[in-house]
């Protein structure tokens, strides 16, 4: 969990990082991009700038790491960032939004990427900032997820190459929703996984598993929810930064941000159902066990009777001095255990 106390008390716009490092240093790449061409090179901070810019190309300002509050301080300022945005993209912990600053749009998402060896959900925030003609994206680590959005820009795949900065967010949030799918799919595959064994074999292992999938679906469904007013506003078309023929496309993934919700709140519902499946099968096997130990000590009741009765030190029980008494009052004992089990047996008891 983010530790935000480390920024209580400071003004607003103070650049502190809050999260974890993902990468060792941080990397600043564009890419310009047209209907003819396309270009990528390195940048160093000092060389970020948005002044001069091709109004018939599109550039993207890929940044990777946003561990060092200076660095990213020194290149939101020569990019002409406001500190509030800039103090949003160092809280890795911030949560989804959308805000207009008139010459630029700043959003705040989640991506998650399911790793099927751990079985965990991978979370990470992604921050873009949207002007007229550029994108700049933040990730925390490499953002290897837009790597089919770089194929297609620079297979000229698609209409990518022939649309504006606006259509490169949709594609790039596009595949983030993507994701989530993905992320949904795996996290099925694992609840599909233990309902057998909920009913065959619950065990506290089970409920532990069971545990993490809640936390783990706690942690999309915060990343999932907010992505709805983020896309919504886009599919509104509230900023002129958006294009016409760009919001048909963002309408199509507020539809699967929706499926994505609703596949979540189903999810959410088949683990609090298990949860309560596995408490009904535990106290289902211990009413079986303690059915069973209850016919048992039921059918020693009337035996322990009859031990108790002539296990007592009388001399005046003429029977005691029968010679076939032993053997009959075994036959008598067992009569009486085997006609007990018997009338449980018919009475479905047993």
């Amino acid at each position: 969990m983010s530790k935000h106390s480390i920024k209580a008390g400071l003004p607003p716009g103070s650049l502190i990082h809050v999260g974890k490092q993902k990468v060792e240093n941080v990397r600043i790449r564009l890419l310009r991009y047209s209907e003819d061409k396309w270009t990528e090179k390195e940048l160093q901070v000092s060389q970020a700038s948005l002044e001069g810019l091709d109004k018939s190309s599109v550039y993207w300002l890929r940044v990777e790491g946003v561990h060092d509050a200076d660095t990213i301080g020194q290149l939101g300022r020569g990019l002409g960032i406001h500190p509030l945005v800039l103090e949003d993209v160092l809280d890795t912990g911030e949560r989804p939004k959308i805000e207009n600053y008139l010459d630029y749009l700043h959003l705040e998402v989640k991506t998650v990427v399911y790793n099927s060896q751990a079985g965990k959900f991978n979370l990470e925030q992604e921050s873009f900032v949207l002007g007229e003609n550029y994108l700049i994206s933040f990730s925390e680590s490499s953002a290897d997820i837009y790597n089919p959005v770089l194929e297609r820009i620079k297979a000229k795949a698609g209409m990518i190459r022939s649309s504006g900065a606006d259509y490169l967010l949709y594609a790039l949030l596009d595949v983030i929703v993507d994701n989530y799918f993905v992320a949904l799919e795996g996290l099925g595959e694992e609840i599909d996984g233990i309902q057998d064994e909920l009913v065959t074999n619950p065990v506290p292992a089970t409920m532990h598993f069971i545990n993490e999938l809640k936390t783990q679906m706690l942690y999309l469904h915060r990343s999932v929810w907010p992505m709805r007013e983020i896309i919504g506003f886009l599919a509104r078309r509230e900023t002129p930064l958006v294009n016409e023929s760009t919001q048909l496309y963002i309408r199509d993934l507020y539809d699967h941000i929706i499926q994505v919700m609703d596949t979540t709140e189903t999810l959410r519902d088949i683990l609090t159902s298990m949860m309560d499946m596995y408490l009904n099968s535990v106290s289902n096997r211990m009413n079986e066990v303690m059915k069973v130990l209850t016919i048992i000590a039921t059918i020693f009741i009337p035996l322990t009777f009859i031990v108790g009765v002539y296990g007592m030190n009388i001399d005046n029980m003429p029977e005691l001095h029968w010679r076939w008494f032993y053997p009959v009052l075994w036959v008598i004992m067992f009569a009486i255990a085997v006609g007990m089990m018997v009338f449980f047996k018919r009475k479905k008891w047993w």
